[in-house]
């Protein structure tokens, strides 16, 4: 709102200031509000996951409000950008409720409400971008029909949600993989110069991932849940979409989808085709890594992560 209304010397600052009120108050709120999440009750099938029982889980509900509200107060604002906002706070909503359920809601229900998110993202998308999909690395383009690019942008955007949730099961995990993520996005939008006006919401919302880590590093003493997972998977498709490109999703979110994309295929071919893939796998694989290859908790952060930054390092020079 302010960048749209105040004289164009002063947008500069606007941003620098954003990201640092959206990190100082998410510190603020984390630091002391905390005490009124929810309690986590453990994972049973987890690995380790008798060690988050109690801690308070959820904190995507106080992350994700800060950030929704720093970029519409700071941040270049439209009419679409202002519903992606809101759909980003509907989608940390749907997973709050899970997270303060007393018995988790079923998969099917989860599916389905991220679905809805799912197509109503893609109608504030298709209403206002074309279905021209540029190929940065290729540098080709072409028009998709649009039932065809509605098909992509929804299965783009369901599968985000869902392997960002999946990944979210050692502390500090998805939280720095979504970092690595999303500063890929940026900075490819930044060079291919393509919706450099919705550029500056990552950046705000790195800050304020920034801050909920301070918290959830290894031994964390919260945990974004639902809330938190369900959202940043949103934003992350969005940004996805916004590049034009919505297959640079594949390299720049590689490491989600591997960790946690492995587990949902292999739950969808038992359950409905009763093909048996990967048995001697655990999923997520950072349940295997840890369980069968040994590796600590910040082993697998910190490589999971690294490998991600060398991923989106290396698609940054060939765009």
């Amino acid at each position: 709102m302010l960048y749209n209304i105040l004289p164009e010397a002063a947008q500069g600052y606007q941003l620098p200031v954003a990201m640092a009120f959206c990190f100082v108050l998410t510190f603020i709120l984390l630091l002391h509000i905390n005490k009124f999440l929810p309690r986590d009750g453990g994972r049973a099938f987890a690995v380790d996951g008798e060690k988050s029982a109690g801690k308070p889980r959820g904190a995507g509900i106080i992350f994700i409000p800060v950030f929704t509200t720093m970029a519409s107060i700071f941040a270049p604002m439209s009419t679409e950008t202002g519903f992606y906002l809101i759909l980003v706070l509907i989608a940390m909503m749907t997973g709050f409720l899970d997270d303060i359920s007393k018995s988790p809601w079923g998969e099917y229900l989860k599916g389905a409400l991220d679905l809805v998110v799912a197509i109503l993202t893609t109608i504030v998308f298709m209403t206002n971008n074309s279905t021209e999909i540029v190929f940065a690395v290729f540098n080709r383009s072409f028009v998709m029909p649009p039932i065809l690019f509605g098909i992509l942008a929804v299965v783009v955007i369901w599968v985000s949600i869902n392997v960002t949730n999946c990944s979210d099961g050692v502390d500090g995990l998805s939280g720095s993989v979504s970092i690595a993520t999303l500063m890929g996005f940026f900075v490819i939008i930044q060079k291919i110069g393509i919706s450099e006006d919705f550029a500056p919401l990552i950046l705000i919302l790195i800050t304020g991932l920034c801050a909920y880590l301070w918290f959830n590093a290894t031994p964390s003493k919260l945990m974004m849940g639902d809330a938190g997972s369900r959202a940043i998977g949103l934003f992350i498709a969005i940004c996805a979409l916004k590049t034009r490109d919505p297959f640079l999703f594949l390299q720049l979110a590689l490491v989600m989808l591997l960790d946690g994309g492995l587990g949902l295929l292999k739950v969808f071919l038992l359950r409905f085709l009763k093909i048996h893939i990967l048995k001697k796998v655990r999923t997520p694989l950072h349940d295997h890594v840890r369980k069968v290859w040994g590796w600590s908790n910040t082993q697998c952060v910190y490589r999971f992560t690294i490998i991600q930054i060398v991923i989106c390092a290396t698609v940054y020079f060939l765009v």
